[in-house]
């Protein structure tokens, strides 16, 4: 929402008090959240703090010189002797994590795209200038921040070279021991507006020992993490003659269960699980690990199932809850991310062809699961009169409009899950992972003399369970389609799920 020059869709700022007008006014944004409190919701405002527009007024006054008072507000170094880049540094979009400025002799840092230069946290008028700008939204009713790339706000500032010949500067600025002292400042900064702030840290790479580090209630630093850990895919399946970044691999659900049961039995009760299929950095997980063709409904309310009745705080992206569909496109060139001509040139050199090419970036491509929101099944599918600005699928009873009048439907399921989570044993119980099957995935919650039990099918296959005598006879509070239980056995239809309770 805020100002951006929209090179990486927003995350590119270049002030971060103004609002872009692509999105509206400043009177359009407040009434927005006024009306979202209005209906007892609260809004979480993404914020990028890791980076600028090289747009930014500050980035463009500490370009006039090195004796700017905005030059400490970046990262810059001198040349190699030779006059190269400082060091071996690659960006995450690709070339060189420096680029050199017009004027000057020095190089900035960028460890995204070079228009989006990284900003110094270790200057104390840096850190001072972004608890105003956490202030300032506070103020006008925003109730959290999603600190995006926060990872990598405490660069080395010796620079070392990466022992590849070149290697990811990310990889070697991440989880510095002073992000610490920023997170912990920051907080401080916002603390005298006596509410209650909610703070989710965007850290990619964190397993279970990071997210308890920086969820630690004594280090006061973030109140949630939200990981990409919990998606290990098959690298056996690798073709190591094309970017790995963009190839399409299948979930590992053996390792996929070991990391959920690592998340949910070692996570400090403080930093208890972000649970999510989706957001808007991947491709819909229906599409890439479960099913979204024949059986498209089992597969969405399975998934759903599985993973938001366990320990943690479901985050839903939109649509997911009506079983949206992935954007399919037809020629790489229509595809915003960076990386993806590189990875199509090599893979038709490599003698795939176009289509298994497209297959793959239609699987892994962030721009697949930006579709807009199909409220119904009509041309601009109820979401706009306007131009739609981006893709969209149109589709008969995958939209709000059908779903809510179908009590069978995916849209239905969720609000019957939701209602479950919000239950006692739902949100305290303990969780215990049972051993079955690769393909099943079975577990209890559990709270006093109250029980839970949620069994899932994660395959195309059909599965059947053994059940205890006392799981038979318990009630079941929620399931999808083709089910059924016969002389002690749950047979579980292809993506089916039971959750079964009892007191």
């Amino acid at each position: 929402m805020i100002l951006s020059n929209q090179k990486d869709k927003g995350y590119d700022v270049i002030d971060y008090k103004k609002v872009d007008p692509l999105f509206g006014t400043e009177a359009e944004s407040d009434a927005l959240i006024k009306e979202i409190h209005d209906r007892g919701m609260n809004v979480i405002f993404d914020f990028p703090l890791n980076h600028t527009s090289d747009q930014h007024p500050w980035f463009q006054e500490a370009l006039k010189g090195e004796d700017n008072s905005y030059r400490p507000y970046y990262i810059w170094a001198d040349p190699k002797e030779d006059g190269s880049h400082p060091n071996n540094w690659t960006a995450a979009f690709g070339g060189s994590a420096w680029s050199k400025e017009l004027n000057g002799n020095q190089y900035y840092l960028h460890l995204f795209m070079d228009s989006m230069p990284d900003v110094n946290w270790d200057h104390p008028l840096l850190r001072k200038e972004m608890a105003d700008v956490l202030n300032y939204w506070i103020d006008k009713g925003i109730d959290g921040f999603r600190l995006d790339a926060f990872t990598y706000i405490d660069v080395n500032k010796e620079f070392p070279e990466h022992p590849d010949e070149m290697g990811s500067g990310q990889d070697l600025n991440e989880h510095g021991e002073n992000i610490q002292a920023y997170l912990r400042e920051m907080e401080e900064e916002i603390a005298h507006k006596e509410k209650d702030v909610f703070i989710v840290g965007e850290a990619t790479s964190a397993d279970t020992e990071l997210v308890n580090w920086y969820t630690d209630t004594e280090k006061n630093l973030t109140d949630k993490i939200i990981t990409m850990q919990y998606f290990p895919e098959k690298e056996e399946h690798i073709d190591e003659g094309v970017p790995e970044g963009k190839q399409h691999l299948p979930l590992d659900v053996a390792e996929f269960k070991n990391i959920q049961k690592a998340f949910q039995e070692q996570q400090k009760e403080s930093g208890i699980s972000l649970l999510f299929w989706n957001n808007h950095d991947m491709p819909r997980s229906q599409h890439k690990y479960g099913d979204a063709d024949e059986h498209r409904s089992n597969a969405a309310k399975m998934m759903a199932a599985l993973l938001y009745l366990q320990k943690g705080i479901p985050i839903i992206y939109y649509g997911e809850e009506i079983g949206m569909k992935n954007l399919s496109f037809d020629d790489p060139g229509n595809i915003s991310d960076a990386g993806v001509q590189e990875f199509y040139e090599a893979a038709r050199k490599a003698g795939w062809s176009h289509e298994e090419a497209m297959h793959h970036l239609n699987l892994t491509a962030r721009d697949v699961s930006r579709g807009i929101m199909q409220r119904d099944a009509s041309e601009k599918v109820g979401f706009t009169e306007g131009l739609p600005w981006t893709l969209y699928n149109r589709e008969p009873v995958y939209n709000v409009k059908d779903q809510e009048k179908d009590e069978n439907s995916i849209l239905h399921f969720y609000r019957r899950l939701l209602q479950l989570k919000k239950t006692d044993v739902f949100q305290k119980g303990a969780f215990k992972l049972l051993g079955t099957t690769e393909t099943t995935y079975v577990y209890t919650r559990t709270l006093d003399e109250e029980s839970a039990l949620v069994c899932c099918n994660f395959s195309n296959t059909p599965a059947s369970l053994k059940l205890t005598d006392e799981w038979q006879a318990a009630s079941i509070m929620l399931q999808n389609e083709g089910n059924r239980l016969a002389e002690g056995r749950l047979h579980l239809a292809l993506y089916g799920a039971v959750v079964f309770g009892k007191q």
